[in-house]
């Protein structure tokens, strides 16, 4: 299934801010709308400023053990109470795609601690990973998440730490959407 991330004058999301993390700056959008399966129809409908599309694919680095923890806390997008959002869109460099899958894996989990010290925040932050590069987007993933406008904080604090780890030096663009449900 393809989602759809668009950034127009319309949307349920407002956009409260847009910041280029590491790359190029980002256009700005008043609002955003999240949508499955109706790739590009709003191109043609709407006045778009930007649009991201993704799949929902297998998990790829993870192993048994993390995903039997992963699943203990499921996470369940478009609560309610979830009336804030980040939409964070991600690029490696080349230098990261030559690399095995296993050498992903040990940067990634092992180097990094991406899924180790991100379970401790999955009570209060849901999220997804789209991923684009195979689709010739100009991000390779999209990563969204949910939380309450009191959780900012922590979702801050898992962000902050994940940009100071090995993984995060093959990064090329990052951008962090801030998103308030309307």
């Amino acid at each position: 299934m393809i989602s759809s991330f668009i950034g127009s004058n319309e949307g349920n999301w407002l956009v409260r801010s847009t910041s280029a993390i590491k790359g190029s700056d980002f256009p700005i959008a008043e609002r955003m709308l999240r949508i499955d399966n109706e790739l590009n129809h709003w191109k043609v409908e709407k006045q778009v400023q930007w649009q991201l599309n993704g799949f929902n694919s297998n998990m790829r680095y993870t192993n048994r053990n993390e995903r039997k923890e992963l699943d203990k806390t499921p996470s369940i997008l478009n609560l309610p109470e979830n009336n804030f959002a980040a939409l964070i869109p991600i690029k490696k460099n080349d230098e990261w795609w030559q690399l095995t899958q296993d050498e992903r894996r040990n940067i990634f989990e092992e180097q990094s601690a991406h899924i180790g010290f991100s379970l401790k925040y999955l009570d209060k932050i849901s999220r997804k990973l789209y991923h684009s590069r195979d689709l010739g987007e100009p991000f390779d993933f999209l990563t969204w998440f949910e939380f309450k406008e009191t959780d900012e904080s922590l979702f801050n604090e898992l962000t902050d730490y994940l940009r100071y780890t090995p993984e995060w030096n093959y990064v090329i663009s990052e951008i962090d959407i801030r998103l308030e449900r309307i």
